[in-house]
């Protein structure tokens, strides 16, 4: 079955507290993933292990990378960019990326973990200035931070070749947002840091009045490269197992932990809606004429990531009448769409929503209808039952009057309809 995997941020999100839960909950890829560290270059005199771990409420695990030992001989020395980079926490990212490129590690872990890597230094490069090449990592390049990337990849990787399946799917919860200040190699930073701030882009965040930075930056590139949903969805799924991750810093009130949460998907049958989410902006002009208004909206209407764009008359303040405008987007296009708005309407401000919604199966497709191609649309609906609609745009072209355009949709639909059935 393919397996879901809910990351609910109590205390945080860090890199050493992703592996540690997922660990708690897979124990069984322990083994595997240590290999997959040393494979990466960490030096054999590093320690590198996953602890059990308790604090006043909660029972889980930690994974710590440890301080080298300058008096253990193994055999193994690190190159000169490894030892510098140890010592100081300074290293490049071209180095980072020539270091894994050249390792024995597998080539699916090895192209995850320079992502996660590329996402920081892309991150980084937007905030200090320059290209990716040209970053230098600090904290992040740390042993621990890269023990942190290369075994979260290795794990996602395993996890995502679970017995065969489609490929797991992640989730979380709203990431705490934090406050105050961190200190970095650029001296004191707001929290969130502004290179993790970017990669937080998009998701869902909560304020619980509680100081220091809680999602890391190691942490923000990894969700960022899961991908995740915001929530688990309202699809059934089958709970199997859960861990607990500690984090290094203890918090007043709440421990420092990440969970998650492993669900089995059920099987789902062709006529079940899926989950999908959307951005709604909403608005609304009064001061715009119905004409100027009109082309503006047909101009958004155009641009990338617009699925929709509703106008609805209404009463405002003092009793006006105004254009409540609803535009529906993509995610991804949001920043683009509401940049916009704000050029083709005389609006000063919109608000904002994140959405889940439920999307039948469907699938556009053409026929035949009258000596006519025409696109029709079918949609399976709940208990298999299969509906149409031709597109209008179609019917306009081929059709001068209402009565051809009926006769040509009722044609066309009772086609498509029949070759779905056909198909089933």
């Amino acid at each position: 079955m393919p397996l879901h995997l809910h990351l609910d941020p109590v205390g945080g999100v860090a890199g050493d507290m992703f592996i540690a839960a997922v660990l708690d909950a897979f124990p069984q890829l322990a083994d595997g993933m240590q290999a997959a560290i040393r494979s990466a270059g960490l030096p054999q005199n590093i320690a590198c292990k996953l602890i059990e771990h308790k604090d006043h409420a909660l029972t889980g695990r930690r994974f710590v990378v440890g301080e080298p030992d300058s008096h253990t001989h193994s055999g193994h020395h690190p190159t000169h960019e490894q030892a510098v980079a140890h010592e100081h926490g300074h290293i490049s990212f071209a180095t980072v990326r020539s270091n894994l490129t050249g390792s024995t590690l597998a080539e699916p872990v090895k192209r995850r973990a320079i992502a996660i890597f590329t996402l920081l230094a892309q991150a980084e490069a937007k905030v200090h200035g320059g290209t990716a090449d040209q970053i230098t990592f600090h904290e992040v390049g740390s042993w621990d931070s890269i023990a942190d990337i290369v075994g979260a990849a290795y794990l996602i990787e395993t996890l995502d070749k679970h017995d065969d399946s489609q490929g797991t799917s992640w989730s979380t919860a709203p990431l705490p947002l934090g406050s105050g200040r961190v200190k970095s190699a650029h001296g004191l930073l707001p929290v969130p840091a502004p290179a993790t701030t970017l990669l937080m882009e998009g998701m869902l965040v909560r304020g619980d009045e509680l100081e220091g930075e809680r999602v890391t930056p190691t942490g923000a590139a990894i969700l960022r490269h899961l991908n995740c949903s915001a929530g688990i969805g309202v699809h059934p799924k089958r709970l199997i197992a859960s861990g607990t991750g500690f984090g290094t810093r203890s918090l007043p009130g709440i421990s420092n932990v990440l969970r998650v949460l492993v669900f089995e998907k059920t099987e789902q049958t062709h006529e079940e809606s899926r989950i999908d989410h959307v951005i709604a902006l909403n608005f609304e002009v009064d001061d715009q004429s119905a004409e100027d208004l009109a082309v503006g909206l047909a101009h958004l209407r155009e641009v990338e990531g617009v699925m929709d764009v509703l106008q609805i008359p209404a009463f405002g303040k003092k009793g006006r009448m105004v254009s409540h405008i609803q535009i529906l987007v993509q995610p991804a296009d949001r920043d683009k769409v509401i940049e916009a708005c704000f050029t083709q309407t005389t609006t000063i401000g919109l608000r904002v929503q994140s959405l889940e919604r439920q999307i039948l199966p469907r699938k556009e497709s053409a026929v035949t209808a009258g000596h006519y191609t025409q696109r029709v649309k079918t949609a399976l609906r709940p208990a298999g039952i299969a509906t149409a609609k031709a597109e209008m745009d179609d019917l306009a072209s081929h059709a001068n009057s209402h009565a051809e355009r009926e006769a040509l949709r009722v044609a066309a639909e009772s086609i498509a309809l029949d070759k779905e059935q056909s198909n089933e």
